[in-house]
């Protein structure tokens, strides 16, 4: 009897050593680029630096490479193009155009299949642009925001919202104003 007990209390020793988390077995959360805002944020845009993803419009073909996460889908000489799946209801897709090796344009479109979802990124792209750049146009579904401001080159941000009843998409496109 004693020696059953023994192995019993063994094995149960056993498994609840291995139910404990183990030092180093903790995941690290890696800190927010956009706090207060929905973590998709960090994941579509990624950077505060540049217009979008730490790029600025001029930039080459090279240093959007290295910036995205993934392989491209399509890459020609004038353009560039990536997808992201970002779980089960949400993915997009991002299209860089380029004019002599120079970047000219930024499309980007979000699909998502909660409509909640949707319009809450919508509204934080919205805040995070209008701080970014402030005075925006509304009109018809579509924000616009003009940069004229220091060194920089003029460019537009345009976001809109293009949901159906039942599919969230948004448009976001940023480009030399001219």
């Amino acid at each position: 009897m004693k020696k059953s007990l023994y192995i019993f209390l063994v094995a149960l020793s056993a498994i609840l050593y291995s139910c404990k988390e183990q030092p180093g077995a903790t995941k690290e959360d890696k800190p927010r680029i956009f706090p207060g805002f929905h973590p998709l944020m960090d994941e579509i845009v990624r950077s505060r630096d540049g217009v979008f993803r730490g790029l600025d419009l001029n930039s080459k073909a090279e240093i959007i490479k290295k910036i995205e996460t993934a392989a491209p889908v399509e890459a020609e000489s004038g353009h560039i193009y990536f997808e992201y799946k970002v779980d089960s209801l949400t993915n997009y897709s991002i299209d860089y155009a380029l004019a002599n090796d120079s970047l000219q344009e930024i499309n980007v479109q979000i699909n998502c299949n909660d409509l909640e979802l949707t319009s809450y990124l919508f509204c934080d792209l919205k805040d995070y642009y209008e701080n970014k750049l402030p005075n925006p146009t509304e009109d018809k579904g579509y924000v616009v925001y003009n940069c004229f401001e220091g060194q920089r080159k003029p460019f537009v941000v345009s976001l809109s919202d293009n949901s159906t009843p039942v599919k969230g998409i948004l448009n976001l496109v940023i480009y030399k104003d001219k």
